[in-house]
């Protein structure tokens, strides 16, 4: 069984599906220390203007250091309507904008605490209309104890997984012998970014890789479960 793992993160890329879909069951690692101006609050989509950020504000001042599952929305900020304006703004004329949108228009009006929640909330639905069925779970519920490669071999084996499927990234920090220690194999994805049918493209203007998934559901609609397994192809 082929086991994955990620921070939950807010409007993830193309390749974080891609991961899940490509193994058994996946694991949100929500007890991992919360790293601001990365991924997990905040996510690109593409202007006329190139990609911008869409940034959830979280509560840091007098916080010190937090993991994942205890960051809480800093709700002082319009950033629910400030995030559906932008989708209204760019997507409005993308061809299964009508069909998603839904999804965002009521999430925008919902009251969201807990960074976690949010993002997870998201990713459960993509997945839904993407047609993965991977299961998926939480670190927090499996009582791990151990760090960094010791963390994940832990989790392979709470989970009962032989396999390990690492981003590329893991290849500058995972212990390959420690793998091999313990009987489990060590696997990294292989994604080539697919491109599709993406707005704002012109002669002057190159298509953008790594947006938010909503750039493809926006655009593509069913096709994108296709799009994303391109480079399995």
């Amino acid at each position: 069984m082929i086991l994955s793992v990620h921070q939950p993160h807010y409007l993830p890329w193309l390749g974080y599906f891609h991961k899940i879909a490509s193994s058994d069951c996946f694991v949100f690692l929500d007890c991992v220390q919360y790293k601001p101006r990365e991924f997990q609050n905040r996510n690109k989509i593409r202007t006329e203007k190139g990609g911008i950020w869409l940034t959830v504000p979280v509560q840091m001042k007098h916080k010190g250091r937090q993991v994942i599952r205890e960051v809480l929305i800093d709700n002082e900020f319009p950033w629910m309507r400030q995030h559906a304006r932008s989708l209204q703004t760019w997507y409005a004329r993308a061809p299964y904008f009508n069909e998603y949108f839904p999804f965002f228009e009521d999430l925008y009006q919902k009251a969201w605490e807990k960074l976690t929640d949010l993002n997870v909330y998201i990713i459960r639905h993509v997945l839904t209309q993407l047609s993965i069925e991977t299961p998926v779970y939480f670190e927090s519920a499996c009582d791990i104890q151990g760090t960094k490669t010791d963390r994940i071999i832990e989790l392979c084996k709470k989970m009962n997984a032989d396999t390990y499927l690492s981003g590329t990234g893991g290849k500058e920090y995972l212990e390959q012998d420690k793998f091999i220690k313990a009987g489990i194999t060590l696997e990294y994805q292989e994604f080539v970014h697919p491109q599709y049918r993406q707005q704002f493209l012109s002669r002057n203007d190159d298509f953008i890789p790594c947006m938010a998934i909503i750039d493809l559901l926006f655009n593509e609609g069913h096709k994108s479960k296709e799009i994303l397994y391109i480079s399995n192809k």
